[in-house]
Order: C-alpha cells, then sequence, then structure tokens
C-alpha cells in the first residue's frame, strides 16, 4: 500500500492484500454500522469516529476493494488548469476553452488559472444532469419510434 509518507493528495493505491483487508471491511462496515465507529489503534488505545465519517469510509474503502486508487480533494482545493480537466476526464484546451467562455469560473495566481474544487464539481453535476436530460429524451424518441428501445 501506499507510504503514508508520500506528499499529501498523493493517490493511495492498494496492493491486492489491501484491496481484500478493503473489500471485507467496507462489507462489514456497511452492513452493521449506523453510528460512530470505534477503531481499535495497534496500542490498544479505542478512537471513536464521527458519525459523519461513516458514508465516506464505506465509500473510499470500496473504492480500495475494487483495486482504485484513491485521494481525497477538499471542497476548498484550488486546482490547475490540468488537474481540473484531469478529474473531469477531458483535455486541458478544452477545459480552457470552457474558462474563457465563462462556463466554469476560475481565477489567477499570477498568471496561472486556478479552479476551485467546488465550483468543479458543480460544473460536473449540471454537465451530468443535461447529459441525463438528453439520453432520456433520446430513449423516448426511439420508444416512440418503436426502434426497440
Amino acid at each position: 500500500m501506499t507510504d503514508l509518507t508520500e506528499p499529501k493528495g498523493a493517490p493511495v493505491v492498494p496492493d491486492e492484500t489491501d484491496s481484500e483487508l478493503a473489500a471485507t471491511a467496507s462489507r462489514e462496515l456497511s452492513r452493521s454500522s449506523r453510528g460512530a465507529i470505534t477503531v481499535q489503534l495497534e496500542d490498544g488505545t479505542n478512537l471513536q469516529l464521527p458519525k459523519a465519517v461513516t458514508p465516506l469510509l464505506v465509500h473510499i474503502l470500496t473504492e480500495m476493494g475494487n483495486g482504485n486508487a484513491v485521494t481525497l480533494i477538499p471542497i476548498h482545493a484550488e486546482l490547475t488548469t490540468q488537474e481540473a480537466a484531469n478529474l473531469l476526464g477531458v483535455s486541458r484546451p478544452f477545459l480552457i476553452k470552457l474558462l474563457k467562455n465563462k462556463d466554469l469560473p476560475f481565477h489567477k495566481v499570477g498568471t496561472h488559472r486556478r479552479v476551485l474544487f467546488k465550483d468543479l464539481e458543480e460544473y460536473r453535476i449540471k454537465r451530468e444532469s443535461k447529459r441525463r436530460t438528453a439520453l432520456d429524451e433520446l430513449t423516448k424518441q426511439a420508444q416512440d419510434l418503436g426502434m426497440g428501445y
């Protein structure tokens, strides 16, 4: 598993053993946890985690159980244009076009553009909603035309 001394924000890539442990932990947490979680540390100390952490832990463990790399991004994080493009799954030139067209807010740090993660997430959600609406409309048209969908 990734060493905890790696740079902050670096993805955690599970090895096969960690992936199996994560899958088991995810199933157990999602099945049995209704409130706060108590974790026992190696020195025997019990540490109670807040109830709000449970769904986040289940999600992280599920992703790791599937062998996926995981990283946490604070909602207030400022991203470079390359980081923002990577998270959206688009090219950097396409992202720059979005910024120039004011489809996505940004600010400058010196000569460099920065995008807030919260703005990027709002854009992604709106884009996904438009995509789903268009897909629903196409599906409806196909059904109306008897195309077998």
